[in-house]
C-alpha cells in the first residue's frame, strides 16, 4: 500500500525526491516550501521555490508557512492526516508537536555520514576538508540538529575533480533512490534504526563568504578543496595583480599540477599558479562581472606571462 506523505523541502536538491516518490506511487497530500523571494531580472517578481515549482506541475498542494510553531500550524498540518513526513533540505526548524503529528513520524535525507557533517552546508564542507568520501543517510528526525536515529545510508567517494555542485547533483540522485527504499521499508514495517554515534561529530557551519579568498600559502591539495568546495558558490577567489588594476577572479575548476615557486605566483602561460607545496592549474574562471569561461579563453583575452601573481 502507498504512504500518505507530506513532503517539506525548497531547492534543487529536494526535487528528485519528490519525484521519485511520486512515481513509486506515494501519495503526496502536501508539500510544504519556503515562500517565494523576489527574483528576476530588477528583483521584483517573485520566484517560487524549485520545489514548489515541481509540485505545482504535479498538481500537489503547496504551502509556505513563516513558521510551524503556532497551533493553527500545527493543526494544518495534522488536518492532512499523513503517515510520515519526508524532509529534505526544507531550511526551517521542526517543532516537537509537529514531528509527532505523523502517524509513522519525520523522516529526513541528510547529505552527510553522520555523525560527521551535521548542520547547514555538509556537502562543501566535506570537499573543503579533505574527506576521501561523502554521503546519504535518512533518519527519524527529532528536535536536535542532524541527531536522529540513523535507518539507512549510501557512500560516495570524493575525488579531487569534484566540485560542490558535481557532488550536490550526485548525492541528490543517489539521496532519492534512498528515500524511497527507506519509505517501501516503512511501509512494511521493516524500517530498521539505529542510533547515532558520538564520536567524530562535526558541524557543517553555514558557508560565509569571508572564507571564500584563497590563501595561497597552503599546499595544492588543500588549495584545490577549497576552490571545488566553494565552486560554483560562493566561488573562492583571489586578486589578479599587474592587470592594469588588480582584478578579484573566482576560480571555478583547478587540477593539481607540477611546479614550485612563490606562492600564488603564475608559472606558465597555462594558468598554473604556486602554492605553499606543489602546484595548481587553472581549468575554469569567472572575472568580476563577466560569465564563467575556460582557462583557454580567459589567456586570449589576458595574456599573462611567468611572473604575475595571484593575490
Amino acid at each position: 500500500m502507498p504512504l500518505r506523505l507530506i513532503f517539506m523541502g525548497t531547492p534543487d536538491f529536494s526535487v528528485p525526491t519528490l519525484l521519485e516518490l511520486v512515481a513509486h506511487g506515494h501519495e503526496i497530500v502536501a508539500v510544504y516550501t519556503r515562500a517565494p523571494k523576489p527574483g528576476g531580472r530588477r528583483g521584483l517578481q517573485l520566484q517560487p521555490t524549485p520545489v514548489e515549482e515541481a509540485a505545482r506541475k504535479l498538481g500537489i498542494p503547496v504551502l509556505t508557512p513563516k513558521t510551524l510553531k503556532t497551533q493553527e500550524a500545527l493543526d494544518e498540518f495534522s488536518a492532512f492526516d499523513a503517515d510520515a513526513a519526508v524532509v529534505v533540505a526544507y531550511g526551517m526548524i521542526l517543532p516537537q508537536a509537529i514531528l509527532d503529528a505523523p502517524k509513522l513520524g519525520c523522516y529526513n535525507l541528510h547529505a552527510s555520514l553522520l555523525p560527521r557533517w551535521r548542520g547547514a552546508a555538509p556537502i562543501n564542507r566535506a570537499i573543503m576538508e579533505g574527506d576521501a568520501e561523502s554521503g546519504v543517510m535518512v533518519m527519524k528526525m527529532d528536535v536536535g540538529l542532524d541527531t536522529g536515529d540513523v535507518a539507512m545510508a549510501e557512500r560516495l567517494a570524493i575525488t579531487d575533480n569534484m566540485t560542490a555542485v558535481d557532488l550536490h547533483d550526485r548525492l541528490s540522485r543517489l539521496g532519492a533512490d534512498l528515500m524511497v527504499r527507506a519509505m517501501a521499508a516503512l511501509d512494511r514495517g521493516g524500517l530498521q534504526l539505529k542510533k547515532q554515534g558520538e564520536d567524530g561529530v562535526t558541524y557543517a557551519a553555514k558557508i560565509d563568504k569571508a572564507e571564500a579568498r584563497i590563501d595561497w600559502s597552503k599546499p595544492a591539495r588543500a588549495v584545490l578543496r577549497h576552490i571545488h568546495g566553494l565552486s560554483p558558490f560562493p566561488g573562492a577567489w583571489a586578486e589578479l595583480a599587474g592587470v592594469s588594476e588588480n582584478a578579484r577572479v573566482k576560480i571555478l575548476r583547478c587540477e593539481l599540477a607540477k611546479g614550485s615557486g612563490a606562492p600564488g605566483g603564475v608559472l606558465d602561460d597555462k594558468l598554473t599558479i604556486a602554492c605553499g607545496e606543489g602546484a595548481i592549474r587553472i581549468i575554469e574562471l569567472q572575472r568580476e562581472g563577466k560569465g564563467r569561461m575556460q582557462a583557454a579563453d580567459f589567456l586570449r583575452g589576458v595574456p599573462l606571462k611567468a611572473g604575475a601573481r595571484f593575490s
